[in-house]
């Protein structure tokens, strides 16, 4: 819903309301009266609410049916309009929950202004409500491989307490998803879950953020820690939180209380604390970039998040799921995914783990000419290149060869991808490569492949 309702008792000012924001491209209903305004309400909710705080001849005045919109409503923000309007009148209003005030007779810029900026707020308001509604179906995690069984065995046991959990991982790895995962898992999952995204926000706004405000003006603006109270607040890249915000948030964690900026009043908080982080923190504490006693508070239940190279066995049914979910959400056109398109696949570096091959899969199935199964060679323009940097080519190294010389390079670098694709298991290698597992196990011995890998005993394992 993308229209705007607009509540006055005087029809010359909400008409003329409705001329100016129609000019602007928004549609707009319309209510003289606080049953009307109810009723539109029931209707459809609009995406923005311009509300006159005096109604004459109505049941409530729009303090009242503000705070029924707050109680009803939560995502629609509402602007109060009022021609007796003063600084009293504005705060009350805004300390429940309205969006802003504005006085009439107004400035149509500054009505525009504040449209503006609310609509957007709306917007946002939206994507969050979907996403908490969504972040159970969010949170079911995809794989079958060893590593990942022993990642859910991990959160399902995290998820049951109330312990601080450090995720670590490469970049694209699922970090946020597994945090997700716990979340909807814990007794906590029916609260709020709130991610403060420490990369993205700026350094200077970083504690109004995470604390909110209290100004004459506007009121209280709740942060984002008071947002997630009753639930989970996920520090996403926590290595990035400025130095100066740390030790503040060491307090609050202990504590578990906290001032709003400009505020004098303690906020009491209950708060479950998720954090990730894809660099090494020890290092950026020894380099003076990260607090010890921080660490030591968010670290207390340490869970590794596994790359997509120690997930091979994981890329088919994660390729075919993006495949389904793009069909789905962007119509895009459900390709099969045949065995040889998987073997190349499973053979590529992914440097930007889960998060690059969901691109791969939305890239390829954009600019399919054709609706047949996805061929290898619609892979290759993607960043996504062979697991071995050292990949065989017939360049000035392998022409200066003998032939012997050379057959053993390439068996070597083949033999070096399938091993890779099948995460070390020799049975699994063998099977694929056509070879008895006691004879591909001579060949690697032979070609020096074992003993410059993982450890013969491990590798034949298939650990």
């Amino acid at each position: 819903m993308s229209d705007i309702l607009i509540v006055d008792d005087e029809r010359d000012i909400r008409e003329l309301i409705a001329d100016i924001l129609k000019d602007e491209g928004f549609e707009t209903r319309l209510a003289a009266n606080s049953d009307e305004a109810v009723d539109a309400l029931n209707s459809a909710e609009p995406a923005l609410m311009v509300l006159d705080i005096w109604l004459k001849d109505s049941r409530m005045d729009g303090i009242d049916i503000l705070k029924q919109v707050k109680r009803n409503n939560p995502d629609v923000p509402v602007i109060i309009i009022s021609g007796h309007g003063n600084i009293e009148i504005a705060v009350a209003a805004i300390k429940q929950g309205a969006y802003d005030f504005i006085e009439k007779p107004f400035n149509i810029d500054q009505l525009m202004v504040v449209v503006n900026r609310a609509m957007e707020t709306s917007r946002l308001r939206r994507e969050n409500s979907t996403l908490r509604r969504g972040g159970e179906r969010l949170a079911e995690m995809l794989g079958q491989s060893a590593a990942f069984k022993r990642l859910r065995d991990n959160l399902d046991k995290v998820a049951k307490s109330n312990g601080r959990v450090m995720l670590t991982g490469e970049p694209g790895a699922g970090k946020e998803l597994a945090a997700r995962y716990v979340h909807a898992h814990s007794p906590r999952a029916n609260a709020a879950f709130v991610t403060v995204p420490c990369a993205s926000i700026e350094p200077e706004r970083m504690e109004e953020v995470l604390f909110g405000r209290e100004t004459p003006e506007r009121g209280i603006e709740p942060g984002l820690l008071e947002q997630a109270h009753g639930g989970v607040i996920y520090f996403d890249e926590v290595g990035d939180m400025p130095l100066g915000t740390q030790p503040k948030i060491l307090r609050v964690l202990t504590e578990q209380q906290f001032s709003r900026a400009g505020g004098s009043d303690k906020v009491r908080v209950d708060l479950r604390v998720i954090s990730s982080t894809n660099r090494d923190l020890m290092a950026e504490i020894a380099a003076g970039r990260f607090r010890q006693e921080l660490y030591d508070r968010l670290n207390v239940v340490p869970v590794a998040v596994p790359s997509l190279a120690d997930r091979r066995d994981d890329i088919a049914l994660l390729a075919r799921h993006f495949i389904e979910h793009f069909n789905r959400m962007q119509g895009l056109p459900a390709r099969d995914l045949p065995e040889d398109t998987v073997a190349a696949l499973q053979s590529m570096r992914w440097p930007g783990n889960i998060r690059q091959l969901r691109n791969v899969i939305e890239r390829v199935l954009i600019l399919a000419e054709e609706s047949g199964p996805i061929q290898p060679a619609e892979l290759e323009p993607q960043g996504a290149t062979p697991d071995n940097s050292d990949a065989l080519s017939l360049g000035p190294q392998i022409t200066a060869m003998a032939l012997r010389e050379a057959r053993e390079m390439f068996e070597r670098e083949y033999l070096l991808a399938q091993i890779n694709r099948f995460g070390g298991n020799i049975s699994r290698t063998a099977q694929f490569v056509g070879m008895e597992r006691s004879a591909l196990h001579r060949k690697l011995k032979s070609l020096g492949v074992v003993g410059g890998m993982r450890g013969e005993e491990e590798l034949i394992a298939g650990k």
